[in-house]
């Protein structure tokens, strides 16, 4: 690769070439190519089983393509990468019986050596008190949603991943929601949001990807207002 290729490489945050998958004879995701650039808000929108959420695991590096290359930031494969990338799963993947700066205290031991946000300046900049002491279990969806957001802020991630942050929230949380997005995208930083609800996540979409059984049905700009 020459000087000015490797240049041009760092203008991406990630890059999908070709990229298929298979799940036995069913095939997720059928030649994918797609460019994202850093500081955009790409919103991933189809049908279920459109693929969506398997293009987010991939790109996590939580699952590899059948066919196809992945690179993410430096021409790294996403498995090289995982330190950088922050991934919000459907599920919240959070425990019921403790309270949120519990929640957050625990994964931040998962990062030793790492310098990561407090708990307590996570939960701030989704908009949560630090010093509540209901349990996750007690919150409404709103706040379980945003206590999972800020479980993925806490490495300070490069490139953020978000599979249907918007399920189940009322037009007051999805609001909130958006603001916080908005103002993390300010940093020169990569979203990625899967959504049935293209509405909601309108204001901050630079780009609108839509997938049809697997495959790139259309990439269109969008109009962000945020």
């Amino acid at each position: 690769m020459s000087a000015s290729a490797a240049a041009v490489e760092t203008h991406f945050s990630a890059r999908l070439n070709g990229v298929s998958k298979l799940f036995g004879s069913f095939a997720a995701l059928r030649q994918v190519t797609v460019d994202l650039e850093p500081g955009r808000c790409y919103v991933l929108i189809g049908e279920n089983g459109a693929g969506k959420s398997t293009l987010l695991r991939i790109l996590a590096g939580l699952l590899r393509p059948s066919f196809g290359t992945v690179r993410v930031f430096e021409n790294q494969e996403p498995q090289e990468a995982r330190a950088r990338i922050g991934y919000m799963s459907h599920a919240p993947m959070l425990y019921d019986e403790l309270t949120a700066q519990e929640n957050l205290k625990y994964f931040a031991s998962l990062y030793p050596g790492r310098d990561c946000l407090s708990p307590s300046e996570a939960l701030r900049q989704v908009g949560l008190d630090p010093e509540l002491t209901r349990t996750f279990g007690q919150y409404s969806q709103g706040m379980r949603q945003r206590t999972s957001l800020a479980r993925v802020l806490l490495a300070v991630p490069e490139l953020l991943l978000l599979d249907e942050p918007f399920s189940n929230m009322d037009v007051e949380s999805v609001s909130q929601m958006v603001a916080l997005l908005a103002k993390f995208r300010q940093g020169n930083r990569t979203i990625v949001i899967t959504t049935h609800q293209r509405e909601h996540a309108a204001p901050i979409a630079d780009w609108v990807l839509q997938l049809k059984a697997g495959r790139v049905a259309s990439f269109e700009p969008g109009n962000p207002t945020l």
